[in-house]
């Protein structure tokens, strides 16, 4: 008889899934989390999103912390969410960062050589190994885009800003080939979402 295939379930985006990530014995909850810092280090926050058995939305959480990094803020989101999962008597939970770093620390491929994410980082596996079974997977940041918002809301609350109080940008693009090429560098958050006035520019 020949052996099974492996299919898209056994791999994760690096391969294998480490010996970490337990099937869950009963309906795993998701966590979505991020972490941003505005300058790494600069004004930092988190942003979780939490999801029943069901699929359906039961949480949003986001906090700013405070002057720090964005690897900082990614452990705060993990530990925001673990600790959600303690409170709640849940005891199943799979989280999904786009964070490649806290993903590999946590999953034991990478060493936590940093002063300053090792107590984070104890802290989190301590509180991991309390479940029945906990899984962490690595994602794109477009399937990251709720948690990430949430961490920029959590920042632009403490700044005084908001989405409908940002400023009008003007940007310079080409239209080519059915594409819309901006002709100069735009500084936005991942999953922003613009709104394009399309107005042929004047030749001199």
């Amino acid at each position: 008889m020949a052996p099974r295939k492996p299919s898209h379930r056994d791999t994760g985006l690096f391969g294998k899934l480490p010996q970490e990530s337990r099937p869950p014995a009963s309906p795993a909850w998701r966590a979505n989390i991020d972490g941003g810092s505005r300058g790494n280090p600069g004004p930092a926050s988190y942003g979780v999103v939490i999801r029943d058995p069901r699929g359906e939305i039961v949480a949003r959480l986001k906090k700013y912390i405070g002057r720090t990094t964005n690897n900082v803020a990614e452990y705060y989101g993990l530990i925001a969410a673990l600790d959600y999962a303690q409170a709640n008597s849940i005891r199943a939970l799979r989280i999904e960062s786009d964070s490649e770093l806290l993903v590999k620390q946590m999953c034991g491929q990478y060493k936590v050589k940093s002063a300053e994410l090792r107590p984070l980082f104890e802290r989190a596996k301590k509180m991991s190994q309390v479940l029945a079974s906990f899984r962490i997977d690595h994602v794109y940041r477009e399937h990251n885009r709720e948690a990430d918002l949430l961490a920029n809301e959590a920042m632009d609350e403490v700044s005084g800003k908001s989405p409908a109080a940002s400023p009008t940008i003007k940007v310079r693009a080409r239209f080519r080939g059915g594409i819309l090429y901006p002709l100069e560098d735009i500084n936005l958050p991942d999953g922003a979402e613009v709104e394009i006035l399309l107005r042929p520019a004047s030749k001199n």
